[in-house]
């Protein structure tokens, strides 16, 4: 069984209504599930983000090294 840690976190009101709402419903079983099912979101778009600034630089990089003349204005 993996092991969790407690930590403890501050949201405003709007935020923990959409939480209990959510598990209210039965969307979510508990708050803790809402929380980490939202951090793995978070985790796989900060993920994207960084894949694509990195993929930026590359071409970036790319065209700086291209020797080739440009298009003229």
């Amino acid at each position: 069984m993996t092991t969790a840690e407690k930590i403890s976190i501050a949201l405003p009101p709007e935020m923990v209504h959409i939480i209990r709402s959510a598990v209210a419903t039965g969307e979510y079983a508990s708050s803790s599930e809402v929380i980490r099912d939202a951090l793995r979101d978070w985790t796989h778009k900060r993920s994207l983000r960084q894949q694509g600034v990195a993929e930026l630089r590359q071409l970036w990089q790319e065209a700086l090294n291209d020797k080739t003349p440009g298009i003229s204005a």
